[in-house]
């Protein structure tokens, strides 16, 4: 007999309910645990065991600032692990609910969470914050992993460089250490988290062999960097891209040491750096004096604040193309089958973000060509909509939506399991919180925000939004189980939750987790997002 979506919704809420009430055990000293570089206690809590702060790679300080990440020191005795380490050196915007503001260079830590008792080959989700590279941490509440250790899941959290030293390139660090990589020190560390993991997640009661990697934001676009990576082989089998674009970079293009008029080098990106710090030269003595300078002049400002107005810094460039790590855009190397072949589940937010500088209805549907027409009926049907609004949409679905979708397309396209969603939830909680959100004025919809699904994946709403409804709690527990389900699987079904079909090309049906619960549809907007592929800059 088959069960009726709302039926099945509240039967999600009946066993969220029953999993707290289960797990609800008073705190004990949790079992030390025995890794590659010593031996490492834990905190037992309410049926989750957490151990924090522990370090993967030794910290990048003094020369091994723009430097790949060195394997972490070995300690004596029992480490500690009921404290996050620091997040790395950024400039923190308002109302940040992603990183505690206790930062520093030291901040290559990573923090495990995993079900009490005896655990054995678990399935494992390594998880990869967003912050547009240059803000956010792992030691936010919000990326709490009990819920997820509580459905069976080892939960895995890193921090990885951020901002100009996550970033960076200059002619001196080119000809340095010539037998190392280059520039994208951020996804270098998260690759030797990855390592990391495989080589001590065992030891946690997890499985190397069956580990999902997620992110949101620029945390989605690191997956899809290590999605088409070609030195990322075996380090993760399942993969999770919430909001993370897909049709190149998420802050354009850009190549290690060869750019042009438009599109600068990083390596000259690095010069800009340079000399906006009186730094003259782009030999060893340049170098030393840029090491040399403190953390705070490294991050020199920079923030997301700065990533979303209408033009970028000069001096930071981003994520760049530096042939081993980036060999090329994410959908070039889909199209071309030469990414990791694993299965992928993608989604974004109705609401996500998306900015247009059009002043005109005009300005904004004339990329539509001979089809403008048809794009104004497609995002407006009724011509009730306004300029800002509309702008959103377009913008949105450029950047956002759209890559999305193609993704999830040409995954499929080579037989692989893909799955798409839409986060379309907005409770009364999150409404009033996302007016002090510094997104709030990023959109202009008010659809579900540029990463108001977080608390909800990671089954934390109750310590991120306050008075939080029924329908909140029971939206999470939702989200929580399909993110699990697909981590132990590849499948996100699984139990009493409303069937998620597999995504194919001819049916376009998405995921879409809406006011009353998670509903299976066929894409609503695939007359729009039909006319942004077929003008959209490949």
């Amino acid at each position: 007999m088959k069960i009726s979506t709302s039926r099945q919704f509240a039967a999600v809420c009946l066993l969220g309910a029953a999993i707290s009430f289960l797990s609800s055990v008073a705190q004990a000293e949790a079992p030390s645990v025995k890794i590659a570089t010593g031996m490492l206690s834990g905190r037992d809590q309410d049926g989750v065991i957490s151990y924090l702060g522990i370090p993967y790679a030794a910290p990048p300080l003094g020369a091994l600032r723009w430097r790949a990440p060195q394997p972490a020191m070995p300690w004596h005795g029992t480490r500690p692990g009921s404290a996050f380490g620091p997040d790395c050196p950024q400039l923190p915007i308002s109302n940040d609910t992603t990183t505690t503001g206790q930062h520093s260079e030291d901040c290559l830590y990573i923090n495990v969470w995993r079900p009490s008792g005896i655990a054995r080959n678990l399935p494992v989700m390594v998880w990869i914050h967003g912050g547009g590279f240059v803000n956010g941490g792992s030691s936010s509440p919000m990326y709490n992993g009990s819920a997820f250790a509580r459905h069976g899941v080892v939960l895995v959290t890193l921090n990885y460089r951020l901002g100009r030293f996550g970033f960076f390139a200059f002619p001196a660090l080119t000809r340095e250490h010539p037998e190392e990589l280059k520039g994208n020190y951020g996804y270098m560390d998260q690759i030797a988290a990855l390592r990391w993991v495989q080589n001590n997640i065992a030891a946690f009661g997890g499985d190397a062999h069956n580990v999902t990697i997620f992110g949101e934001s620029a945390g989605g676009g690191s997956v899809h960097a290590l999605l088409t990576s070609p030195l990322t082989s075996g380090l993760f089998h399942r993969a999770i891209i919430e909001s993370g674009g897909g049709r190149g970079s998420l802050l354009g293009p850009r190549k290690l040491d060869q750019g042009t008029d438009k599109v600068p080098s990083a390596e000259t990106i690095g010069l800009n750096f340079a000399k906006e710090n009186r730094i003259d030269g782009d030999g060893q003595q340049a170098l030393n004096a840029l090491r040399a300078l403190p953390a705070e002049r490294i991050v020199g400002g920079l923030s997301m604040q700065n990533l979303v107005g209408p033009q970028g810094p000069v001096t930071f460039a981003g994520p760049m193309r530096d042939g081993h790590i980036v060999v090329g855009d994410p959908d070039e190397i889909y199209r071309a089958h030469g990414q990791q072949k694993v299965p992928v589940m993608i989604g974004v937010n109705d609401g996500d973000i998306g900015r247009s500088s059009a002043g005109s209805l005009e300005e904004l549907f004339s990329p539509f060509g001979p089809d403008r027409d048809a794009a104004r009926a497609a995002y407006d049907p009724n011509k009730e909509q306004k300029l800002p609004q509309l702008g959103h949409d377009v913008a949105a679905d450029r950047g956002m939506t759209e890559p999305a979708r193609l993704t999830a397309q040409l995954i499929s396209d080579q037989g692989l399991p893909a799955y798409e969603y839409r986060f379309s939830y907005v409770s009364p909680a999150t409404r009033a919180a996302l007016e002090k959100s510094p997104f709030k004025n990023v959109s202009a919809t008010d659809g579900a925000k540029h990463g108001s699904e977080l608390p909800f994946v990671f089954g934390t709403v109750s310590e991120m939004l306050p008075g939080i409804s029924a329908a909140d709690e029971a939206t999470a527990q939702a989200m929580t189980a399909y993110w699990a389900n697909f981590a132990k699987t590849g499948n996100p079904d699984s139990g009493p939750l409303p069937h998620w079909p597999r995504y194919q090309r001819s049916e376009d049906m998405l995921m879409n987790f809406t006011q009353a619960g998670p509903k299976a549809m066929p894409d609503p907007w695939r007359a729009r997002l039909d006319l942004t592929e077929k003008y959209a800059q490949h």
